[in-house]
């Protein structure tokens, strides 16, 4: 757009901000471009669930591999992850663990 068309529209349309100085300006062209908006909040979301999903995919390939039951990974693996990660992070661990769907009959 012309610069000169700009112009006449702050004048129009936002005379309050006529006299404002350039940093203001900036700093609102900032805010706005940092706000949060759907795309980024699904991406991170997302990237958390896959990583769920792959540990899940690990875990169960190695209880194919050893020839156990599948309900070994609800029994014994689940519970030994959360008491690790309590051991070494320690926090708690429910969080994590709920993101990983180790069940023998998951759909």
């Amino acid at each position: 757009m012309k610069p000169s068309k700009l112009q006449d529209h702050l004048k129009r349309c936002h005379p309050d901000k006529t006299e404002k100085d350039l940093r203001y300006f900036q700093t609102l062209k900032d805010k706005f471009q940092k706000r949060p908006t759907l795309d980024r909040m699904f991406a991170s979301t997302s990237q958390i669930n896959d990583d769920g999903l792959r540990a899940s995919y690990s875990i169960s390939l190695l209880i194919s591999k050893s020839g156990k039951p599948h309900t070994i990974g609800e029994k014994l693996i689940l519970p030994a992850v959360e008491e690790v990660l309590k051991t070494v992070l320690h926090k708690p661990a429910t969080d994590i663990i709920k993101r990983i769907p180790l069940s023998n009959n998951t759909y």
